[in-house]
């Protein structure tokens, strides 16, 4: 409760914008009406308006609409209690857990992809600044070894956080660099190995098979790994990171199938988004968790994802100091 109480008001902050789509939106629209099927199909506009999903919306509407009939509801303001419980049930506890190497089997190593100019490095650095927080030794490898000054970029980071990095060429294989951060991991005995990646669009083939290369690196030279296949997504891009979410998975499949290609998602810019609706979207589309969101640009402005925070946040009625 003390964790839920010290976020509560940064996420509120960083999901403004959102809640003057969705929430304020849907108070207006539901506040002291009388239900009737009209005002549930507007709702049902409103939600797919904020980037909730048609999936998620279709299902809440549909019960909404079938309590409605059934005589179990009848006012606006039930409606949106039972949207704010109904939305909290869609993350159960376990898959938002950072997923960590067993004790003793070497280091947790954490992929981090994600698209140009999503912030990937600055929401490194705070999943860094997180970690060291939780007392953690953490070794960052910069596998971006494409887009001049990415590594100087990481590397400054590392200065302010106390965190050395292991770097290869300019222009190198990412995939080299992967394999000796590894080995220097493994060989210095830290708790955590994050792997920064060159930023590419889902559309890219080449460089999208060069990520899956990666990724097998890691998993020959570190048993379990990589336990945490993070993608970063920009929150102000709305239904282009559900798509950047489904492409980025597929890629990061195993060969073999089964598990899952993406183990999380980091959500930058929330707090410059009306668009914060995209993480029930991408919970529908994906099942692949959120768990951590960037609510602001200091090392620090990073949250665990709490979805009943989250939605506490989304659905507030005013914002922190009115």
């Amino acid at each position: 409760m003390a964790f839920f109480k010290s976020i509560l008001g940064k996420l509120r902050q960083g999901l403004a914008k959102t809640r003057e789509v969705l929430s304020v939106g849907l108070r207006s629209l539901l506040l002291g009406r009388r239900l009737d099927e009209a005002l549930i199909n507007e709702l049902e506009s409103r939600l797919i308006a904020a980037d909730v999903g048609t999936g998620t919306t279709a299902r809440l509407v549909a019960q909404v609409r079938a309590d409605f009939r059934a005589g179990k509801i009848s006012t606006g303001d039930e409606v949106l209690a039972y949207l704010k419980e109904e939305l909290k049930k869609l993350w159960p506890e376990e898959d938002r857990r950072l997923r960590m190497a067993p004790a003793g089997s070497g280091p947790t190593v954490i992929l981090v992809t994600g698209v140009n100019g999503v912030g990937k490095t600055t929401s490194i650095a705070k999943l860094c600044a997180h970690l060291r927080h939780e007392g953690k030794s953490v070794l960052l490898g910069a596998c971006d070894t494409f887009r001049a000054g990415a590594v100087r970029q990481l590397e400054v980071w590392a200065e302010r956080l106390g965190v050395e990095v292991v770097k290869g060429q300019q222009g190198g294989d990412p995939a080299a660099v992967a394999f000796d951060a590894c080995a220097a991991a493994k060989a210095r005995g830290v708790d955590v190995l994050i792997l920064d990646t060159a930023g590419r669009l889902q559309t890219q083939d080449p460089l999208m098979r060069q990520l899956t290369k990666l990724r097998s690196v890691v998993a020959k030279q570190v048993s379990g790994g990589p336990h945490e296949t993070l993608l970063v997504l920009d929150a102000t891009t709305g239904q282009n990171a559900l798509r950047q979410a489904e492409e980025f998975d597929r890629a990061l499949r195993p060969a073999e199938g089964g598990a899952t290609g993406l183990t999380g998602i980091f959500l930058s810019k929330l707090d410059g988004t009306a668009k914060g609706g995209i993480v029930i979207a991408i919970k529908e589309a994906t099942n692949v968790p959120v768990k951590f969101v960037g609510t602001g640009e200091t090392p620090e402005d990073v949250q665990a994802f709490d979805p009943g925070a989250f939605v506490e946040a989304l659905f507030a009625e005013e914002a922190p100091g009115a």
